[in-house]
């Protein structure tokens, strides 16, 4: 496996970003990833898990991270293989599904966290309620934002858009991806952040096979393991909660799922707002609020 690893001058004096760095390494088979993470306020044991998605990073939650530690909990925002600070395997074919779950439980079984509320959108969601469903004593709430657990029974038009155009576009563009999917107007120290990881075309297989990899399809692996993953999500009955952008064409008739199905859903606030795809760009504050509502 060729791993690339993104200088550390690429994320010096990023706006609004300064949390300390801590890095993991990852198992995988012979090889040895490093996974970075945000940990803030380590001492606390009230923990509050951030996984973000596709391209993003750890970035997308620099707003969100100060007002949950100020509040008194432990928050460990990770940065996904192929993302962010952590390494990224230059072959399409080093990333799956099935690695994915396994590299970011990794970390947390190192950090041995519990009593983990878990905040996901996007790759968050597939990845964080896997890792939640195959642990669930572990969790005492859940905030899903733009997210889902797919079980191969089709996409919608805006996740098919977004599908073919991670697959053409010559210059894929991470900060301007994400400054189109937010509502919220980023400047271009903002956008320049969520292109550091990336220094040339050769450190983004991640962000291209991504959207490849959502199980979309019965051909799709896992699959199986998504439909049996719901089994035990019905059953979840920790405060959940469905918080999901308006103005997200990919997920926004995805949040039903999760209302109606999860038991902790019940006789929630649940709620749509002004966002976009990346709704931690919108609505920070709204989403710190939620988190620790239900903590």
């Amino acid at each position: 496996m060729k791993i690339l690893r993104t200088p550390e001058s690429r994320f010096e004096n990023l706006k609004d970003y300064n949390f300390e760095p801590h890095y993991f390494d990852v198992q995988h088979e012979s090889e040895v990833l490093k996974m970075h993470y945000v940990d803030e306020n380590p001492s606390s044991n009230e923990v509050v898990l951030l996984l973000h998605g596709e391209p993003s990073w750890s970035y997308l939650y620099r707003h969100i991270i100060p007002i949950l530690a100020q509040a008194g909990k432990r928050v460990i925002a990770p940065d996904l293989i192929g993302f962010g600070r952590s390494d990224k395997p230059v072959e399409r074919s080093d990333y799956s599904y099935a690695n994915h779950i396994n590299w970011t439980t990794q970390l947390v079984e190192h950090l041995n966290l519990s009593n983990m509320i878990l905040f996901a959108q996007d790759w968050g969601g597939l990845i964080g309620l896997r890792i939640l469903t195959a642990n669930p004593e572990k969790f005492s709430g859940l905030v899903v934002s733009n997210s889902g657990l797919p079980v191969g029974i089709g996409a919608t038009e805006g996740f098919n858009q977004w599908l073919n155009f991670s697959q053409t576009v010559e210059d894929f563009d991470s900060g301007k991806i994400v400054y189109q999917g937010s509502m919220k107007k980023l400047d271009e120290a903002e956008i320049a952040a969520y292109n550091a990881p990336f220094p040339d075309e050769s450190f983004k297989a991640g962000p291209r096979v991504f959207p490849t990899l959502v199980p979309i399809t019965n051909e799709h692996p896992q699959v199986q393991e998504n439909i049996e993953a719901w089994e035990v999500l019905k059953k979840f009955d920790k405060p959940t909660i469905a918080i999901f952008g308006e103005y997200d064409f990919s997920f926004r008739e995805q949040d039903k799922y999760i209302i109606e199905k999860i038991a902790g859903a019940k006789g929630m606030n649940h709620r749509r707002i002004e966002a976009g795809h990346f709704s931690q760009e919108n609505q920070p504050e709204l989403i710190a609020e939620t988190i620790l509502s239900i903590s």
